[in-house]
């Protein structure tokens, strides 16, 4: 069989044995990939002394139909991201962010355009940078790339108080619906700003606005709360309404 290597960044890993680990990528161009890596643990080795969480390197794997977990073949670390442990607010949304690719990806499922956002954002938070708008941008191509991506639709362009269907995943206007969110224009703008060719939005009240939205939004998707999302946003708007898939 031969040997695959790509760009990964490792999401999670927990020991096998005393010197073997198992773990699970996040690779650019294969998805997400579980596997063994015998030996990683050891000084000497072809695994750069094992795997950190949110570390980024070139891995080399065999994958195997009759297994779940891939056979991995090296690991050389090409970049980290220590502001993560030395930081608290950077390290809430670095797990956030390895958490929400573990939960909403399936094995085996490229996103190459997820990846580069999800590497930025951790550059971001690495050079100690105002990262709103870059994690911004990672929660919206995360549900952009797995089919749950609000419809930015304005109801009302006069409105500067709209409302969030979360059944429908879509802005509507502020009929006072119980089961609906109220939200400000501003939070709208942030989230237009994200398209291609428009200049990004500097109102960082709006960008963490929308961020808090898309939150909500990520996690009645997946019908619960993860710690790390209440770690970084706080209390967030009342409703676990499961959405429609855009």
């Amino acid at each position: 069989m031969s040997v695959i290597i790509d760009d990964a960044l490792c999401i999670r890993h927990w020991d096998w044995s005393e010197t073997s680990q198992t773990t699970v990528l996040f690779t650019k161009t294969n998805g997400i990939v579980r596997g063994l890596a015998k030996g990683a643990k050891r000084d000497k080795g072809k695994f750069s002394g094992g795997f950190d969480v949110l570390s980024r390197g070139d891995i080399g794997f065999i994958l195997k139909r009759e297994s779940e977990l891939a056979t991995l073949t090296e690991w050389d670390v090409r970049e980290t991201f220590p502001k993560l442990r030395d930081n608290l607010q950077a390290n809430r949304s670095g797990w956030y962010v390895a958490d929400m690719i573990g939960r909403m990806l399936p094995t085996a499922d490229p996103h190459p355009g997820l990846y580069t956002t999800t590497l930025e954002h951790l550059r971001v938070l690495q050079n100690g940078e105002a990262h709103n708008l870059s994690l911004l941008r990672f929660q919206w191509s995360l549900l952009e790339e797995t089919g749950w991506r609000p419809e930015l639709k304005d109801p009302d362009p006069q409105a500067q108080t709209l409302a969030f269907d979360p059944i429908e995943g879509r802005f509507t206007t502020d009929s006072g619906i119980p089961t609906h969110w109220r939200i400000r224009r501003g939070t709208m703008l942030a989230l237009e700003s994200l398209a291609p060719h428009k200049e990004p939005s500097t109102d960082d009240e709006g960008l963490n606005r929308a961020n808090r939205l898309l939150a909500s939004h990520l996690r009645n998707v997946l019908g619960e709360e993860p710690m790390t999302m209440a770690a970084v946003f706080g209390a967030l708007p009342i409703g676990f309404q499961k959405p429609n898939r855009a």
